[in-house]
């Protein structure tokens, strides 16, 4: 393609030799990599920083696993993913900032498949399964999380209008 090229970095920073990795979610600023990858024998996000080629502990999810879904924020402060609680799986939003677990409530009987962040962290689209069948839930964290925003961006315009008068 025209104006297009590849370049490779490695996106496995700190991972044992051979470790299967899937689900990739990257950053919005293109940092941050998440995946699933088998630890001990347990499907588990792993986070690494591309720039830093190191991987990004998180002992908050540790006994949160298996993991499924994972999706980062624009600056990978935010990582949503899906996790098992009990005999139902729960869909949950890891701060990494504050180090805090924020489970998302769904509608009962709603099972989360899989899920979407959007990049600020302002909402996530959520696939769920609910009676044999599948649907889309959005749901608003406007109100649980603070925005994670690119560097230089406004609050309260919308996206591209920053620098524009009426």
């Amino acid at each position: 393609m025209p104006g297009c090229s590849l370049s490779r970095r490695s996106a496995t920073a700190e991972l044992p030799p051979g470790t299967s990795q899937r689900q990739p979610a990257l950053s919005g600023n293109g940092r941050y990599l998440a995946s699933v990858v088998d630890l001990q024998g347990r499907p588990s996000v792993a986070l690494q920083d591309l720039d830093q080629g190191r991987r990004v502990p998180l002992p908050l999810l540790r006994r949160h696993r298996p993991h499924s879904s994972p999706s980062l924020s624009w600056n990978g402060r935010y990582l949503a993913l899906i996790t098992q609680q009990g005999r139902g799986r729960l869909a949950l939003v890891h701060d990494r900032r504050t180090r805090r677990l924020h489970p998302l409530r769904l509608p009962p009987a709603h099972e989360p498949v899989s899920l979407s962040l959007a990049p600020d962290a302002g909402s996530v689209a959520l696939q769920t399964l609910h009676r044999g069948r599948f649907s889309v839930l959005l749901l608003d964290l406007s109100t649980l999380l603070e925005p994670d925003r690119p560097p230089g961006s406004r609050l309260g315009l919308p996206e591209g209008t920053a620098g524009t008068s009426p």
